[in-house]
């Protein structure tokens, strides 16, 4: 083994290979005996692929590039694709990212293309949808339809319509048949009853977040396909419902957070609501994309639920006894998507030491096996780090849940008596977290010689809600104090050099690492990426309107406590900044817009603290375009080496202005 200083390891694991590998299968659903998925696909301009597992095990692509199926509702969008399988072969409909029309295509009809149900619309962001389900009887499909009245970010309304499968509705917005008003701010894809019935759905107003306050929403179908007055059905402002369905004796089952954890529960239209696993476990989760799935019922009556407690399991619930019992397997991670055929589930799953891949559980054997997008190894997996989660202590002796990935390589240690540099990580959301599983990102930098270490802050959902509620009104000093708790304990038990630390994130974890380099000393240096940096402009039009009023719980009333907004913007305290920093940004980004780091450079100018910022033409609000992606690694790598006196990093050096 050779002894090279941290940092300065040779590694197998470069920036384009990282890049490769970013994200995971995800909308998973089941055509007839087929599981179904998008996929990413960073060397295609970043586009979301529409994937079938056939029986015989062959996966293809349902359509062929450009075609990008992805929808931007809430503009971090939710399912994109629903498919009925035929045995003229299937009929799917999808959303199609640039122009976000829904389209028709029968892949298997010789001569097919994708043909449009819906119009343009020359205002605003235009026609949205999501969430599609196929309703053929009735020549409709239903969704969720978001629709711009003018040209502001919140200049919208959202309500559940049926769009003919005929294509009327391509050229006349007036084909489009609403099933709903807009009374609602934000509303899911209905779910029909299985005698068809009725339909449930989620809803819920500003200024909460679904993971504050939802609304079952119930309604009659009448026979000519139209909806009652809905009613409530269960739910409220301080009870978040993640996730609703029907059983197949007509009973609505939902996840609820009623008891402070995300559990699950069942009642009919009208009778007792029954709590069917109570466990302080999480069977739910945050819902940032609209059709989210922690639970699917299957054909045998009984239901495949993920869940867990700082990490997640795929598990079949007997929802007369109780009784779960998990797949087994390597997998640690299961992500918030499933599908079920009879009584087959298939999720999406990764582990600290394999990426996401489809799995799929039999719920009479227990067998559970990988079914598509399998995990290999694109090298030796003695580069991958050895992760440990971690319990830190914060201010009051608070918990601090967090994932350790220390320096690791099969062929290189360093110097006796050297310590490594590390890397905080804060999550994006904030109210997210960061899973357990190989992340070949994180991979690139330990791979080197530098530790790097993910904060489930508080305010991180996996804990309950009373975790969660820690960053109410705390937003920009829970999220900072624990980064630093965690960074300062590593440098003070003898596991990271205090003199080298860094802090890192993107988004809401942007917030925190600009924040964290305003507000404290504990960083040599940071990199963030498509942040939120002024909390005022933020909050006064400069973001969506799916976020346009969560600093009303993050922060406390803009009315109300408006010094707060400026006492904790690192844009207002530039002065404070005097660590070097790498800012990286879309330029087509309207959730985090560029003016947030315009604005913040203005006044860090003339400082004279090193820094750069590169944008990125063509990417929005999370990089998927694999150069951008390497740019974007080689930079933060360059920035360590040159604030940490690494030598030997082999990537291109990163001009830092002053």
């Amino acid at each position: 083994m050779t002894s090279l200083p941290y940092g300065s390891w040779p590694s197998p694991i470069d920036a384009a290979l990282a890049a490769a590998h970013d994200g995971h299968a995800e909308y998973l659903g089941a055509v007839g005996t087929e599981t179904w998925w998008t996929e990413p696909r960073p060397a295609e301009a970043g586009r979301r692929a529409l994937v079938r597992q056939r029986e015989d095990g062959v996966q293809e692509s349902v359509l062929p590039a450009p075609w990008n199926v992805r929808s931007r509702v809430i503009e971090y969008g939710g399912t994109p694709w629903t498919a009925l399988a035929r045995e003229e072969g299937p009929l799917v409909v999808f959303v199609h990212f640039p122009d976000q029309r829904l389209y028709a295509y029968e892949p298997e009809v010789p001569g097919s293309q994708p043909r449009p149900l819906t119009p343009l619309s020359p205002v605003g962001g235009g026609l949205r949808w999501v969430e599609p389900s196929l309703h053929p009887e009735r020549g409709e499909v239903w969704c969720v339809l978001e629709e711009f009245t003018g040209e502001g970010p919140s200049e919208l309304r959202r309500v559940l319509a049926a769009v003919p499968l005929d294509g009327t509705a391509a050229e006349d917005r007036g084909a489009v048949r609403e099933l709903s008003d807009d009374t609602h701010r934000f509303v899911t894809g209905p779910r029909l009853s299985p005698d068809g019935r009725h339909a449930a759905w989620l809803a819920w107003d500003h200024p909460r977040m679904p993971w504050d306050g939802t609304e079952i929403k119930l309604a009659e179908v009448h026979a000519d396909g139209s909806f009652g007055a809905p009613v409530s059905f269960a739910g409220g402002p301080e009870e978040s419902i993640a996730q609703v369905e029907w059983l197949a004796d007509g009973q609505v089952l939902f996840t609820s957070d009623r008891t402070g954890w995300w559990n699950l529960y069942r009642a009919p239209l009208e009778g007792p609501v029954q709590a069917l696993c109570p466990r302080e476990e999480e069977f739910g989760g945050a819902l940032w994309k609209i059709g989210h799935r922690w639970f699917a019922p299957l054909d045998n009556g009984l239901i495949a639920v993920v869940h867990g407690r700082g990490s997640t399991a795929l598990g079949v619930l007997d929802p007369e006894s109780g009784e779960l019992v998990d797949a087994a397997g390597p997998w640690s991670e299961w992500a918030p998507t499933l599908a079920v055929h009879g009584s087959r589930a298939v999720g999406v799953a990764a582990s600290p030491r394999s990426g996401y891949e489809v799995v799929e559980l039999d719920a009479i054997t227990g067998r559970a096996r990988v079914v598509g997008a399998p995990h290999t190894d694109p090298v030796d997996p003695a580069y991958y780090p050895a992760p440990e989660h971690r319990t830190f202590r914060g201010p009051g002796g608070r918990e601090i849940h967090a994932q350790v990935y220390p320096p690791h390589s099969p062929d290189h240690t360093a110097p006796e008596g050297e310590l490594p540099p590390y890397a905080i990580w804060a999550h994006g959301g904030p109210t997210g977290r960061a899973p357990l599983v190989l992340d070949l990102e994180i991979a690139y930098f330990t791979s080197r010689g530098i530790g790097v270490v993910e904060v489930n802050y508080g305010g991180s959902t996996g804990h309950g809600r009373e975790y969660r509620n820690r960053l109410r009104e705390q937003w920009g000093v829970v999220d900072v104090e624990d980064c630093a708790a965690v960074a300062r304990e590593l440098a003070a038990e003898g596991s990271a050099d205090p003199d080298r630390l860094a802090v890192r994130g993107g988004s809401a974890g942007g917030w925190t690492s600009a924040a964290s380099l305003a507000a404290t000393e504990v960083y040599a240096c940071g990199t963030v990426i498509y942040p939120i940096l002024d909390l005022t402009g933020w909050g006064t039009g400069e973001t969506h309107d799916f976020e346009s009023q969560y600093l009303e719980s993050l922060v406390g009333p803009l009315a109300e406590v408006p010094e707060r907004y400026a006492e904790r913007s690192p844009s207002e305290h530039a002065e404070s900044v005097t660590a070097p920093f790498l800012l990286l940004q879309g330029l087509d980004d309207v959730i985090c817009p560029p003016v947030q780091c315009e604005r913040f450079l203005a006044k860090m100018k003339g400082r004279g603290v090193p820094h750069a910022y590169l944008t990125f033409e063509g990417e929005g609000h999370g990089f998927r375009r694999a150069d951008t992606m390497v740019r974007a690694l080689e930079a933060e790598l360059s920035l360590y080496a040159q604030t940490f006196g690494l030598t030997g990093t082999g990537v291109p050096l990163l001009e830092l202005s002053r």
